[in-house]
């Protein structure tokens, strides 16, 4: 097995995408999980890369939240897109990235990514909440580089 499926079992996989629903009910933004073993950049570009490579920015009102795990780096990157990125308050990510760092520190990485998911739903239904006429426009499944 290699390091990317040993991150999470497949219930833990199973209750970040329930988060993930449970985040994206009441906001017409997008929420992905992504998690690869190693990145050959530098972080934060390779989270930009893989925010493309899952169309993420194509989203109608730019309100898509990458959270990008590298398993081996012991590295993790939250990015939002443009519209989410100018409305959320000052601090927003730092604050969420260290939510999930102090539970990334004790191996709980299933809970460590469900609050980032959570608190990044709450942020995205203040600023983009759900209309009549939204659709979901990426999948809420799990990738994996």
């Amino acid at each position: 097995m290699s390091k990317v499926e040993e991150f999470l079992t497949a219930a833990e996989e199973q209750a970040i995408v329930d988060a993930i629903l449970q985040a994206e009910k009441n906001t017409s933004g997008e929420i992905r999980v992504h998690i690869e073993a190693t990145a050959k950049i530098d972080h934060f570009s390779r989270a930009q890369q893989v925010f493309h490579f899952l169309k993420m920015d194509n989203t109608k009102d730019a309100n898509g939240v990458l959270i990008y795990v590298a398993v081996t780096d012991k590295k993790f990157v939250i990015y939002g897109d443009q519209g989410i990125d100018k409305v959320v308050p000052k601090g927003f990510w730092n604050t969420t990235r260290d939510l999930m760092a102090s539970y990334f520190a004790k191996g709980d990485y299933k809970n460590g990514i469900i609050e980032g998911v959570l608190k990044a739903g709450k942020e995205l239904q203040a600023h983009f909440p759900w209309d009549h006429g939204d659709v979901n426009e990426l999948s809420d499944a799990i990738s994996k580089g």
